[in-house]
């Protein structure tokens, strides 16, 4: 037996779903679930709506369907949602724009001989990965402390991690090293992570693609600015004290953000998986589809800065292609939370930023040999790739209801590990295998189609997902 909020005891789940979660209104009264509603309002009628549901979709609700209930209709705006967006785009701003700003420190690096490009990504992708490695947990934490709190923990956690991070680089220290920037930074960004991707999400209905857009777009932004502040600062003030500004920096701005944070609902977390959710090919094809898609999507921003010095580019311009590709990313994130609202529907705009994410990395960077063509795929690789994980909360919702968004989303998340930890240290050892950074363009190739191939796969696994909602692809949804 298990005491809910209110004092009341309630039976455990079945052994047969290893989690469920029941969200309780502040109030003592609940009003049925809206989330059927929620769910057509974005996906809009097609015609699985008249078809005959499938063996998955006529099973008994699980406890974690029927025990979940949202307070009321969201707001789908107002003063107090919005504010909850714009703490969220200040943390985005920080957390996300330093991982993808990582390419213009691991260059520097590589130039001071402290590590080569293969090991230095990994560092890179280290803390990226802890977002996937920690998900699962982090969605019971978030029920449990609260997003403000866990955002301050976060916040806390990156700071002191940059700080240390240049006492590490004074000190030569690659495990030093790897052990701040990596792992340190990266539980502090997992924290971040889940609470910007699930709080903002509570306030909107019809405009949830574009809140939550909004979000993702701040870390676009912030990488394209961090990207070229790093790059002034390391020629002005060294590598060590670019990490300690960072990390200072980053504490000021980040803290009263976290403090504004606020959840609509208080969720109880019973337990931690949802077994039941791969009984689904729904949730199977989404989790296939995040675990490919995430290879290529760092590859670009970590290694952009050394591919331009191939190119016989400067080092400020290799940081340029940096802050392009961010800005780009930020553009995508916000117009795809739009097109998915407006014109396309979630699926079908994950499936267009995988495609032409996969697009761009098989044609347009193998055959960019000057700064023009260059410019172009930074550009249209960015808007591509930075709208995947902007575009990715809405079509968990979208399509496995928002009942099932905190558990569903930290499963699927975690399933990005693979690619999150091993797409760049992947490309940077193709890189190295086929003659490293000093023999050319040429030998970025196999790992450049190494990540177009991936993120196609991707593609591919969301457009079986869509044909089995409906072959009619001119269906918003």
């Amino acid at each position: 037996m298990s005491t809910t909020q209110d004092g009341r005891r309630s039976p455990l789940p079945p052994p047969g779903a290893a989690t469920a979660t029941a969200t309780l209104p502040s109030a003592r009264t609940a009003t049925p679930p809206a989330t059927d509603a929620i769910e057509l309002a974005e996906r809009g009628s097609t015609d699985d709506d008249k078809a005959p549901p499938s063996a998955v979709d006529t099973q008994a609700p699980t406890p974690a369907d029927s025990s979940t209930q949202l307070a009321d209709e969201p707001p789908n705006g107002g003063a107090e949602a919005w504010r909850v967006v714009a703490c969220a785009t200040m943390i985005a701003f920080w957390f996300v724009g330093t991982g993808y700003s990582w390419g213009v420190i691991q260059r520097a690096l590589v130039d001071r001989g402290f590590a080569s490009a293969s090991t230095l990504a990994f560092v890179g992708s280290i803390s990226i990965g802890m977002m996937a490695f920690l998900a699962i947990a982090n969605a019971r934490l978030v029920t449990a402390v609260g997003p403000r709190y866990m955002a301050i923990a976060g916040v806390l956690l990156m700071s002191v991690a940059e700080v240390l991070a240049g006492t590490a680089v004074q000190r030569n220290s690659l495990v030093g090293l790897f052990m701040t920037a990596g792992v340190m930074l990266g539980i502090g960004c997992s924290f971040s992570f889940m609470v910007i991707s699930v709080t903002p999400a509570q306030y909107f209905t019809t405009r949830r693609g574009t809140a939550v857009g909004t979000v993702f777009a701040g870390g676009g932004v912030g990488g394209a600015v961090l990207s070229l502040a790093m790059e002034k600062s390391i020629r002005n003030l060294g590598i060590e004290w670019t990490f300690r500004v960072i990390g200072i920096v980053m504490a000021a701005c980040c803290l009263p953000a976290a403090w504004g944070l606020k959840e609509r609902t208080t969720v109880v977390r019973k337990v931690l998986i949802d077994w039941s959710l791969f009984q689904s090919w729904d949730f199977v094809l989404l989790f296939l589809a995040g675990a490919l898609g995430t290879f290529p999507l760092f590859v670009p921003p970590f290694f952009l800065p050394l591919y331009a010095q191939s190119l016989g580019l400067s080092t400020a311009t290799g940081a340029a292609t940096v802050a392009v590709f961010n800005f780009s990313s930020a553009v995508g994130r916000f117009l795809t939370g739009f097109v998915s609202d407006r014109l396309l529907g979630p699926i079908n705009t994950l499936f267009a930023v995988l495609f032409i994410t996969g697009v761009s990395l098989l044609a347009l960077w193998p055959s960019s040999v000057s700064l023009a063509p260059l410019m172009i795929f930074v550009i249209i690789n960015g808007t591509a790739s930075g709208g995947f994980f902007a575009i990715m909360p809405t079509v968990v919702g979208s399509v496995l209801g928002m009942q099932r968004l905190a558990v569903a989303f930290g499963m699927i998340v975690t399933g990005w590990a693979g690619g999150y930890t091993m797409g760049s240290p992947i490309a940077g050892y193709l890189l190295g295998a086929y003659g490293g950074a000093q023999r050319g363009i040429v030998a970025y190739r196999p790992a450049v189609f190494f990540a177009g191939s991936m993120a196609m796969g991707g593609a591919f696994m969301v457009g079986v997902l869509r044909y089995r909602k409906s072959p009619h692809w001119k269906i918003k949804m």
